[in-house]
């Protein structure tokens, strides 16, 4: 039936014509925003995961800063460790010297004493970011267990944690003070060494060392001194090795933690975007094709309103 009141065809013309254009607003924005879930409308599960993920990557962006300055700070202390080595080698050739007869103590004394001031220098500019790991004073930078944030974790029930690395300075210690007063019993070199020796008679005796590499001094020192003095040098060094292969095997930990928070970071962003993001050549392609059948829906409708038209002819 044809009535000039109700026209079907045109009807469902405009209905088509109607959904080829939201079809066709829902492309183009995915096209110009590069998503396919781009709110909780779009998918709520995806947009849900999509979100939480986002977030827990720009938590381990935060990680990867902090492992960054952990680098940094057991960088300069693994510096300071490596110079002090190379300071308190030459104390001990000094210490050796003096020991030869007829040698001056204290000219050689005053070698040592430039000496010492420069291994203090060297542990007081250990800091970096108000952290020092080699030299600490009672009451402003005390010995301790410091902590780097290593990782962001979520697991399987949404609860949140965070992984630290975690390393005691005690261990690292080169000066450690109350005041301007050196400890005796801490700080690889503020402490008094125990040590074995061979004395002048030739018996080997046990005895804890009377100074410190930082408080020796060998002016008047016999032979017997000399030698305890060289045996706590010695000591010390041995020390001042494990400590910086200590502080070298936490820095390739952050190394390795840093690499593997990298890599997660991007495997997030990557699947993120497989389930969020937009195919552009899949959206630009529909695009064509509703854009095709855009014209042919308004070629229809047209054609479903002419209809009309047509009738006029039969009262004519």
């Amino acid at each position: 039936m044809t009535s000039i009141l109700t026209n079907n065809s045109a009807m469902a013309a405009l209905s088509t014509l109607r959904t080829i254009g939201q079809d066709m607003e829902r492309t183009q924005s995915r096209i110009s925003s590069g998503y396919k879930v781009e709110n909780a409308s779009d998918n709520a599960a995806y947009w849900s995961i999509a979100t939480t993920m986002r977030s827990d990557n720009k938590a381990l962006s935060t990680v990867k800063d902090a492992l960054g300055l952990g680098a940094a700070i057991t960088d300069v202390a693994y510096t300071a460790i490596e110079n002090s080595i190379s300071v308190v080698d030459e104390i001990k050739q000094k210490i050796t010297a003096a020991s030869q007869p007829g040698v001056d103590k204290s000219k050689v004394q005053k070698e040592i004493d430039q000496l010492q001031d420069q291994l203090i220098s060297i542990a007081k500019s250990a800091a970096f970011s108000g952290q020092n790991w080699v030299y600490h004073q009672t009451g402003n930078n005390t010995v301790g267990t410091q902590a780097i944030v290593g990782s962001f974790n979520r697991d399987n029930s949404g609860a949140i944690s965070l992984t630290t690395l975690e390393y005691n300075t005690g261990s690292s210690s080169l000066i450690a003070q109350t005041g301007t007063t050196n400890l005796t019993n801490a700080g690889i070199l503020t402490k008094h060494h125990a040590v074995t020796y061979t004395n002048s008679a030739g018996a080997t005796a046990s005895v804890t060392a009377t100074s410190s590499v930082i408080s020796l001094d060998i002016s008047t020192m016999g032979a017997d001194l000399l030698s305890i003095s060289l045996a706590a040098t010695e000591s010390a060094l041995k020390e001042m090795t494990n400590a910086a292969a200590d502080i070298g095997a936490v820095n390739k930990r952050i190394e390795l933690q840093k690499a593997f928070v990298e890599d997660l970071s991007d495997s997030i962003q990557t699947g993120v975007g497989k389930l969020v993001d937009a195919d552009m050549n899949e959206e630009s392609t529909r695009l064509k094709a509703l854009q095709t059948q855009q014209q042919l829906g308004v070629q229809a409708l047209s054609i479903a309103n002419s209809e009309a038209q047509n009738i006029l002819t039969l009262f004519r």
